[in-house]
């Protein structure tokens, strides 16, 4: 039993802790001292706890240590000390020293670990209480619920749960206000609602955390009446709860898009603040600035601002930071310099809100002008800066701004490098990117998804999609943005069927495409022309009720116009319930790849009269139609309209649209005229479609102009060469092709392949054409169009290049020969039959319509007619081959177009060396004798290849040269045996027949293996 004065001491202790009084509490310590009760435990306990309310921790701790009895209550009071001070190593350790343990010394432990953002540790140490013995308070379990919200586990959430039903505490409610909140951080919105209404008696903190959940569901009507009920029934409503009802209504986001519902919902709280009394409140008058700010209500926020008796640094930021937010630089800046005149010294936030400011209006010189007077910038002020530099597309400034940054030894996080790679990937600078990499993998940052996200575009975009694939694939985690990144880098590679793969298996992952994903595997659909595939991607949207969408439902009519299905793209079009210029656009554009002008100008007009914006873009995509179509004057009346009448600039691409409408016409002057105003002259493709224009309508004075300005403006484009060239070569002016030919030789000058494809049942077939220019000895020769290898010592086929007009004419000839082919192949008739069925066919025909297409004057009419009809043979043996054989449709259409090319050769000699040599391997021992004797025949015709010629005179040599169609029509026949035999491709077989022009087996590498491997495989040898 404690004595009458020591009873009176701890009485002033008590005193002194509740008034926070270190000096009184160090007189009375002394006081203690000299009485000799230094080791009175109870005494001693209320210092420690005097010393720990006062923040004396280590006075605290000398005491602890010189107490000669200590009980738990003593541990306790240093734990808390501990606690409360976030000293949590050395509350660790008091806490194994401590020879007991109680609910307070458990309880005060996790606390701590949950204010200190330490959850996993808590519920570790939570466990170790129930492993104890311990059973939890409504404390306990309010902490450990609060760390399974910050984990955002909702399953450990729900355990807890269920703990605090079996031991009754699921009604208390801190418990239940510690349930509300952890369900709705984990997006748990209906059991949040549940846990609320499962309250007996709810109080403040309850209201504004369920007011909290319903305003972050866009349910701010909900919310206001929440806080109605709770005004209703009687809770009291302090300037705390005012201040976070008004946070409610700022977060909520409604006045970022109309201003006018989450205004008045704020005008009705401050009205009942002044009712209240709160007006002159700093907290909640900085509360108000906040709301008033964030629905764009700028005048309301000055008159509070103005009202408020006193105000912070929160205030002037919060004013600096809303006129920013309304695009309203000037007047941030006069706040910022009022706030120095009032003697507020501008802090980290006061610089990031005015550098904010400056980059969301546009004005990045005076954010720079901002960010180099700021002593010690923050990394935050660092990445508002480069933000500023990226959006205003000024990339080399960020990467300047990121070095500076090194040499200043600022530790970069993920949001700076994700900026800086996708700087690298918009520049093409790849060195560079791979050096920022290496600094993401030093910083253990290349696993972070925002930091992956840009890694995977800087090597898309710079064309290494397979590094770009390894690093997605290696990602810990990924979430749509990854996903959205890695579809379109293998899109923008031409990986289209990739891309496809992979959006499919982003969808069995349970992942949900936005509007970007949606939008980028439509473009790899329509780039594809993948019609298939683009109707499965609508139907996803569909089921996914994105389809009213109008940037999803604009990619869709872009795939459908470019996949040739206008129709489809139209009638999607007219259901769209909202449309924008994007839509518009987008439907004209199809219209004018699809060559239906009259129909684009109608779209055309009806934008104009539903009141929709017309952007540059708009008017692009009607002159296309206009060119495409032929309508010179529609173009020239659209053209004139857009600045005059729409306020729309005229760009390069509008003057190249243009001349190419004007060019299509063959009115030059309209184009000298056009060239001569416009401001666009350093465009290269506006010249180079001038050219083609001039070439197209052999137009040499304008031509030489235009190519001259893209030998200045863009020297290594081989276009140019390539049309003058062409041009030269129609009009038979070769030594001007011969001077176009030296200068691209001089210049290293190399035409970049065509490319097509072919899809067929899921099968993609890749076609690449090279062509250079090669000089011809004869004076008289063409100019020659020859395929080259990418590998080296291939051997170059020589095509001539073929009058459209000779083949059109040769039609009947090829009509004749398919079927005398296809009865060949059926009848198995003999040779002799055969020619002798040739012969009369050419003596009945009369040979006029040869005439028509006769351009070498050494070549008689029957030898022409027999050669086109020897072709024909060649060409319905080998349709039959399609139908009898189990030969893919793609190589089918290689083998066709293979054919063309023999078909197409005016040199005539091509089919006797072709057909003669292959048909004694291939064809039956049946068969095999006559054969040898056309080989004998023809055998001194091949001494000279490739260029001999027949002379109508010579009737022997062309009987011998339709037999040596037929031959090679034969083997191509025997192919269906071939190919079964030793799986060859039709397309391999051709390559080797054709190889027989440049000298009869000179086999080109890359179409078919080597010689060796071909008598091997014939021999059944693997």
């Amino acid at each position: 039993m404690m004595s009458k004065s020591t009873t009176y001491i701890a009485n002033l202790l008590k005193t002194c802790i509740d008034k926070k009084s270190h000096i009184s509490g160090k007189l009375i310590h002394a006081h203690i001292l000299r009485l000799g009760l230094y080791d009175d435990t109870f005494l001693s306990n209320r210092l420690i706890e005097l010393y720990n309310k006062c923040c004396q921790i280590n006075t605290a701790r000398h005491l602890f240590d010189q107490m000669p009895h200590k009980n738990i209550y003593s541990c306790n009071a240093m734990l808390s000390a501990y606690c409360k001070s976030s000293k949590l190593e050395d509350a660790y350790l008091l806490f194994d020293e401590m020879p007991e343990r109680n609910e307070v010394s458990w309880n005060t432990l996790i606390s701590a670990l949950v204010r200190n953002g330490m959850a996993e540790k808590a519920v570790g140490v939570y466990r170790g209480m129930k492993w104890e013995g311990f059973v939890p308070t409504h404390f306990t379990l309010a902490s450990v619920v609060s760390a399974c919200g910050m984990m955002g586990d909702v399953k450990c959430g729900r355990g807890e749960h269920c703990v605090a039903i079996k031991i009754g505490l699921d009604e208390n409610v801190y418990v239940g206000n510690a349930l509300l909140s952890m369900y709705a951080k984990c997006g748990c919105i209906g059991d949040a609602v549940k846990a609320f209404e499962d309250l007996v008696e709810p109080n403040e903190v309850s209201f504004t955390a369920m007011m909290g959940v319903l305003a972050e569901t866009d349910q701010v009507e909900e919310a206001l009446k929440m806080f109605r009920l709770m005004y209703r029934i009687g809770i009291s409503v302090d300037s705390i709860s005012l201040s976070c009802v008004l946070g409610v209504f700022s977060r909520s986001g409604i006045g970022n898009t109309t201003g006018l519902l989450g205004n008045a919902h704020g005008r009705l709280i401050h009205g009942l603040i002044i009712r209240l009394g709160f007006e002159k409140d700093l907290h909640l008058g900085n509360s108000l600035l906040d709301m008033y700010a964030k629905t764009r209500d700028m005048e309301s926020a000055e008159a509070v601002f103005n009202s408020l008796p006193q105000v912070s640094n929160v205030s002037w930021n919060v004013m600096i930071g809303g006129y920013g937010q309304d695009y309203q630089i000037g007047k941030a800046l006069d706040y910022m310099q009022m706030m120095k005149e009032y003697g507020f010294e501008a802090d980290e936030v006061t610089h990031v809100n005015m550098l904010a400011a400056c980059i969301k209006s546009g004005n990045v010189e005076t954010a720079r002008k901002i960010f180099s007077n700021m002593a010690c910038p923050s990394l935050v002020s660092w990445n508002a800066m480069l933000s500023g530099y990226f959006q205003d597309e000024k990339f080399k400034e960020a990467i300047k701004l990121f070095r500076e940054m090194q040499f200043r030894n600022v530790q970069a996080d993920r949001t700076t490098l994700a900026i800086i790679l996708n700087s690298c990937a918009v520049l093409g600078l790849f060195e560079w990117g791979k050096a920022v990499h290496c600094t993401c993998i030093k910083g253990l940052n290349h696993t972070d998804i925002y930091v992956g996200s840009g890694l995977i575009g800087l090597y898309s975009k710079c064309n290494q999609a397979d590094v770009a694939k390894s690093i997605f694939d290696r990602m810990p985690g990924r979430d749509i943005v990854c996903w959205n990144s890695m579809i379109a880098g293998l899109s923008l590679n031409s990986l289209d069927k990739e891309a496809f793969n992979l959006f499919k298996q982003m969808m069995g992952k349970g992942l949900y495409p936005t509007q970007f994903s949606y939008a980028t595997i439509l473009s790899s659909c329509a780039k594809s022309s993948s019609v298939p595939q683009g109707r499965q991607v609508h139907t996803q949207i569909v089921k996914d009720g994105v389809v009213n969408d109008v940037y999803v439902g604009s990619a869709l009519i872009d795939m459908y116009s470019k996949c040739g299905e206008v129709h489809e793209a139209r009638v999607f079009f007219d259901t769209m319930p909202f449309k924008n210029t994007i839509t518009w656009n987008e439907m004209i554009h199809g219209y004018a790849q699809n060559g239906c002008g009259d129909k684009a100008i109608d779209l055309y007009n009806e934008m104009i009269q539903s009141g929709e914006k017309l952007d540059g873009i708009t008017f692009l995509a009607v002159l296309t139609a206009c060119s495409h179509s032929g309508l010179v004057d529609h173009g020239i009346a659209i053209f004139n309209s857009m600045q005059s009448e729409h306020g729309v600039e005229p760009l390069s691409d509008h003057y190249t649209c243009m001349i190419d409408t004007l060019g299509r016409a063959g009115r030059f002057h309209e184009i000298e005229v056009l060239v001569d105003k416009m401001p666009c002259k350093d465009d290269p493709i506006v010249w180079e479609v001038l050219l083609s224009s001039c070439r197209f309508h052999d137009n040499v004075t304008l031509a030489r102009r235009a190519a001259d300005a893209l030998f200045s403006l863009d020297p290594k484009n081989s276009a140019p060469y390539v049309l003058l060239a062409n041009m030269y070569s129609s009009l038979g002016r070769w030594d001007e092709v011969k001077y176009v030919r030296d200068m691209m030789s001089k210049k290293s000058i190399v035409k970049n392949p065509g490319y097509s494809w072919l899809e067929h049942k899921n099968e993609k077939q890749h076609m690449v054409n090279h062509y250079s220019y090669m000089e011809m000895p004869d004076s008289e020769a063409s100019l020659m169009i020859v395929p080259e290898c990418s590998h080296a010592n291939c051997c170059n086929i020589v095509k001539t290049k073929t009058d459209k007009r000779s083949i059109t004419s040769a039609s009947p000839a090829l009509i004749i020969g398919g079927i005398l082919g296809v009865i060949q192949a059926l009848l198995l008739i003999s040779l002799a039959e055969l020619a002798l069925i040739i012969v009369v066919v050419i003596d009945s025909y009369k040979l006029n319509p040869a005439q028509q297409y006769l351009e070498l004057k050494s070549l008689g009419a029957p030898t022409v007619l027999s050669h086109w009809l020897c072709k024909g043979i060649s060409l319905g043996c080998a349709l039959l081959v399609i139908s009898a054989t189990d030969i893919d449709f793609l190589n089918i259409v290689g083998t066709i177009h293979k054919l063309e090319f023999l078909v197409s050769n005016k040199f005539i000699s091509a089919a006797a060396a072709v057909g003669t040599g292959p048909s004694a391997w291939f064809l039956p021992s049946s068969l095999q004798l006559g054969y040898n004797v056309l080989e004998g025949i023809l055998e001194m015709m091949l001494m000279s290849p490739p260029h001999y010629q027949f002379s109508a005179t010579q009737p022997i040599n062309a009987l011998a040269f339709v037999f040596d169609g037929v031959s090679l029509g034969a083997s191509i026949f025997d192919m269906q045996y071939i190919v079964c035999w030793l799986n060859f491709s039709a397309v391999q077989i051709v390559n080797y027949l054709e190889s027989f022009h440049t000298g009869r087996g000179n086999v080109c590498p890359c179409n078919l293996a080597s010689q060796n491997d071909f008598h091997m495989k014939r021999s059944g040898t693997n």
